[in-house]
């Protein structure tokens, strides 16, 4: 079991930790509203992971069927939504964004939802974990169901591990940067996740 847990932890590191769109955007967070919504955003991220991670385990040849059959509409629509969405970010005014010390009725739930799906618009991680799992023989077809679920929730514990480490440590910056400061971040936030989803567009269509 033990076994078990440390890839199941070694695997939820290595999924989560490449800072990439949702990185960037747990951080932004961090920075503009406080550490819980960027808690809140890494465990989006971790939540969708997740859901793969279970899809990846007991249903294997199902979506992977799936994905080559609708690979072009999936990438398609999710690189949209990626770009739509980095828009958002980039045009963002930290001016009109709460800051950390102040309350604020702003949804943690909403920005879990937001990380939730645009993770879930990724479908291509279910190949990540495919090669995850057969690098560490992660589980097996004799494997019982109480392994399969320890090897889960180790997954888990890898992923929300390092969002909770990340927005720790960013939010020791945070009474460092100014308003400017903090628009540069969105600028930066915002054209790294519209580049990936532009990037994503047009591999698809190149592809078909």
């Amino acid at each position: 079991m033990i076994d078990i847990i440390i890839k199941g932890l070694i695997i939820g590191l290595s999924i989560s930790v490449p800072l990439g769109p949702i990185g960037m955007l747990c951080i932004q967070r961090t920075l503009s509203k406080g550490k819980k919504y960027g808690i809140f955003t890494g465990f989006g991220a971790t939540t969708s992971d997740l859901v793969y991670t279970i899809i990846t385990l007991f249903f294997l040849s199902f979506i992977i069927q799936t994905i080559e059959q609708y690979k072009f509409v999936i990438q398609l629509f999710g690189s949209l939504i990626i770009f739509v969405f980095g828009l958002y970010i980039f045009k963002s005014n930290p001016a009109t964004q709460p800051q950390p010390d102040i309350p604020t009725k702003e949804s943690i739930f909403g920005d879990f939802i937001t990380s939730f799906f645009l993770t879930l618009s990724n479908p291509l991680i279910v190949f990540i974990l495919i090669a995850l799992f057969a690098r560490f023989e992660f589980i097996t077809i004799e494997s019982t169901f109480f392994y399969s679920a320890i090897g889960i929730l180790s997954i888990l514990g890898g992923a929300t591990l390092w969002w909770t480490v990340l927005t720790l440590f960013v939010s020791k910056f945070k009474n460092k940067l100014n308003m400017r400061g903090l628009k540069i971040i969105n600028h930066i936030t915002g054209t790294i996740i519209m580049l990936t989803g532009c990037v994503g567009f047009i591999l698809s269509l190149l592809k078909y």
